[in-house]
Order: structure tokens, then C-alpha cells, then sequence
């Protein structure tokens, strides 16, 4: 008999929006989810299901079929340092602290899906694990639960993720082939230079006339050494130099930030940035110290994969809800650790809901989710771990 995944996880709807507005009222930064790590070890137990702690407050659960495939399915559970504004039951009890990209979500679909897949375990063809990941907001648990090793024993297959979308209606979900997602690379660069006189330029070196050749030449990279067909984008956030209007600084600092698309343009514009400052620095009698940090990779869908997914969502919400995305994210998430392990799937659900008023973006004081779409994400979860595990 064919399994109705749906029907399963609407019929526990009511336990799956008390949990959500349970982690919603009470939010947790990255490496600081305790009392969240508590509640979901607190439901795996209660569904029978074992589990291991890893990467500090995050789990890893895992439920036991019958085979010898893999499928892993992440949700993370950290939240955000930002005031919650919304006039509802639900809103944050705790001052600065907001789910405000729907993390809370993510953690309540995953354990619906635990309480679902567990109670038909044998009739999985394999394995489900569960990773319930910390601090994606900031560092990426994903790459230290990877390196403590919740891809192996049992070695994982396959890794299926879901990010809730506001600009989605709920009943639908995106799905994007190929890069989902940017990689991204903070940078820092300070600029020594020698102070002197603000009416005598000459007896110095001016290290903010060399930031600001430094800043204009650095879009060159962008615009002219990189395909124009190719998504990137090097942002100078803030440069910080100088204490008054007269005074020729020593040095000025300028920070940063590298989207790329392509695994291969990210090493080119590392690369490029180097070399163009060092040069440029130098060539005006200036000194230079760069640091650029090593965050989150390009994700990758894979296409089988995601394909399985299309048609698994499809039968559970139709084909016309399913919706194939044309461009991807410059927004990074930490997912694609996985994706870059593991043959990965990643996609967005619907929560939307003009109607209600739910339309208010994700990171903002506002934002809310239609919390209809928390059965559908446990839906199309379950069956397309379902029908990986064939």
C-alpha cells in the first residue's frame, strides 16, 4: 500500500505548530541552542529513536531500516541576534533574540519527520539520519558535524535540505538545478601607510588616497576579469581610517566580502584580490596586510537527486506548485558543506501567505511563516527520503 505522507503529517499538524512557536518563543544563538538541543533529544527518546550529540549543541539521530543506503536530512536550529516586533502568542520571550529565518521551522519539520519515517521504519529500504545542526547563521555547525564524522557509520548516501521562503506562497516550494547558492569569503585589509600634516600630503603617505584606488580597482575584478555570464560580487562594507579633518592617518582598514557561483572563480578572485592590492599598495609606497577568511562554499544540487525530488514533491502538492528556479542565491548557507560531501538536494517551501499577511521578508523584526507549511515540508521530506532509499 502506498504511503500517504501527507495525510500522516497533517494529522499531527497541531503537535507540529506547538513545537514551532515552542522554539519560536525561545531562541538560541549559534552554540548557545541548549535548551533547543534539549527538546529535540527530549522528542527523539520519546519516539524511540537514537541519537548522538555532536558539534557542541547540535544531534544527530538516526533511524534504522531495513538496507543498506543512507539518507540524511538536515534542519538547523539556531536563531538570529535581532528584536522581535510581531503582535502574536508566539513572538520571542527573549529580548534580542528572534527566529527570524525560520529556523524554528526547519527543526519542527525535521522532527515530524523523525516521528513519521520512525513509525514506518519497516518499510524504509535503509537508513535515516537526522541533522539537526547549530550556528548556520554564523560558522556552519555542518562542517564540524561532518568532521566528527555523521556521514559515516552508517555512511550516508544521499542529503536532502529545505529553507522556508516568504516570497513563495505556502503549497508551493522552489527548486533550483545545478548551484543553489554562493560561496562567500570575508576580507580584511589594512593599509599602513605614514602620517603626517594635512597641509603637507608630501611628507607622508596617504593611506586613505591609496584605499580609495584600492576600493575602485578591486570592482575590476568583477566586471572585467570574470564572465559576464557568471554570478559574483565583491562588496567593500566598511573602511575605517583617521581621527580628524587635518591629519594624514598611518593606516586605514577596509573589510569586505567575495560572493562567487563556481568553485573555480572563487580561487581566481582570492587570487586576483591578492595580487591587485599587494600591487596597487605598493606601487603608491604603501604597505598591506590581507586576510581573507575561508566561509561557506558554493552548494550544489545534484541533478538525480534533485530530480527525485521534484517528482516526490509533485505527487505530494501537484506539478503546478512545484516551481523550477531560473537564478540562484547570492545568500550563502552552510548546507553546502553537505553538498559538497554528498550527492545533495536543497530547496525552498512556500510560507507565504499574502491573505494572512505573511509577507514580511526573512532577517527583519517581522517576519512570521504560514505555519500550513510545516506539514507540507514534513510531507515532501518524507517522501523523497522515501523514495531515495529505492
Amino acid at each position: 500500500m502506498e504511503l500517504d505522507f501527507l495525510k500522516m503529517a497533517k494529522d499531527i499538524s497541531d503537535e507540529l505548530i506547538s513545537l514551532r512557536r515552542d522554539f519560536h518563543m525561545h531562541p538560541e544563538l549559534g552554540y548557545e541552542e541548549h535548551r533547543t538541543s534539549d527538546k529535540i533529544k527530549e522528542f527523539l527518546k520519546k519516539e524511540g529513536i537514537e541519537y548522538i550529540e555532536t558539534a557542541c549543541t547540535g544531534v544527530c539521530g538516526i533511524i534504522r531500516g531495513n538496507g543498506d543506503r543512507t539518507i540524511g536530512i538536515r534542519g538547523d536550529i539556531d536563531a538570529l541576534p535581532l528584536e522581535d516586533k510581531k503582535d502574536c502568542d508566539y513572538c520571542s520571550t527573549v529580548k534580542g533574540k528572534m527566529h527570524a529565518c525560520g529556523h524554528d521551522a526547519h527543526t519542527t519539520i525535521l522532527l515530524g519527520v523523525a516521528k513519521i519515517l520512525n513509525s514506518v521504519k519497516n518499510s524504509l529500504n535503509g537508513n535515516i539520519k537526522l541533522f539537526f545542526e547549530p550556528a548556520e547563521e554564523t560558522t556552519g555547525g555542518a562542517q564540524v558535524m561532518i568532521k566528527e564524522g555523521v556521514l559515516e557509520n552508517p555512511y550516508v548516501d544521499k542529503v536532502i535540505g529545505l529553507h522556508v521562503e516568504e516570497n513563495l506562497e505556502v503549497g508551493k516550494i522552489g527548486v533550483k538545478m545545478g548551484v543553489v547558492n554562493a560561496a562567500s569569503n570575508p576580507f580584511t585589509i589594512k593599509i599602513k601607510g605614514k602620517g603626517a600634516h594635512g597641509a603637507r600630503p608630501h611628507t607622508g603617505i596617504d593611506p586613505v588616497v591609496i584605499s580609495s584606488s584600492v576600493v575602485l580597482a578591486l570592482q575590476n575584478i568583477i566586471s572585467r576579469e570574470l564572465p559576464p555570464t557568471d554570478p559574483a560580487v565583491l562588496t567593500i562594507g566598511s573602511i575605517h581610517g583617521g581621527t580628524a579633518q587635518n591629519i594624514i592617518p598611518e593606516e586605514v582598514t577596509i573589510s569586505g566580502i567575495i560572493r562567487t557561483m563556481r568553485t573555480e572563480h572563487r580561487a581566481f578572485v582570492k587570487k586576483r584580490l591578492v595580487e591587485v592590492v599587494e600591487g596597487l599598495v605598493h606601487s603608491m609606497r604603501g604597505e598591506c596586510e590581507i586576510d581573507i577568511e575561508e566561509s561557506y562554499p558554493c552548494l550544489y544540487n545534484n541533478d538525480e537527486t534533485a530530480k527525485i525530488l521534484v517528482s516526490s514533491a509533485e505527487q505530494v502538492i501537484g506539478e503546478e506548485n512545484v516551481k523550477m528556479l531560473e537564478s540562484p542565491s547570492m545568500g550563502v548557507e552552510s548546507f553546502a558543506y553537505f553538498s559538497m560531501e554528498r550527492p545533495s538536494v536543497f530547496y525552498y517551501l512556500g510560507c507565504g501567505n499574502k491573505e494572512k499577511g505573511i509577507v514580511n521578508p526573512a532577517h527583519g523584526s517581522l517576519f512570521d511563516i504560514d505555519e500550513d507549511c510545516l506539514s507540507i515540508g514534513v510531507a515532501i521530506q518524507c517522501k523523497t527520503a522515501f523514495e531515495l532509499l529505492k
